[in-house]
């Protein structure tokens, strides 16, 4: 039985873990931030707020609820059009200097901070 709960508990750890793990931003690193961008997006999250191109060539785009940055995996954003998919233009935000993963970045900027 405590073999059982310490499994429990050791799951519901990582599981917490795994949590603040998650690709979350508050804005992009430097190199990323500040530029124009361009690309075609087939409206899968609903209206976005702004975004940018960053590393792994993947876009992040901004939730209007929280105003935190999103990793697109899933390629809802792209770089070439095709059918169903609009073409996007906006400007991404300055650097902000911190990331949920992998804690403060060099730059500065407006935005929340944890």
């Amino acid at each position: 039985m405590k073999n059982f709960l310490l499994a429990g508990v050791a799951a519901l750890g990582a599981l917490a873990i795994s949590g603040c793990m998650s690709e979350d931003l508050y804005g992009p690193p430097v190199g990323y931030a500040d530029v124009e961008y361009g690309g075609y997006y087939d409206g899968f999250y609903g209206p976005f707020y702004g975004g940018y191109w960053g590393p792994g060539g993947l876009f992040y785009y901004q939730d209007q609820g929280t105003g935190r940055f999103h990793r697109d995996a899933a390629r809802h954003f792209r770089r070439d059009g095709g059918p169903g998919f609009n073409p996007i233009h906006g400007h991404a935000p300055p650097a902000t200097g911190h990331s949920r993963q992998g804690g403060p970045q060099h730059g500065s900027g407006p935005g929340p901070h944890p």
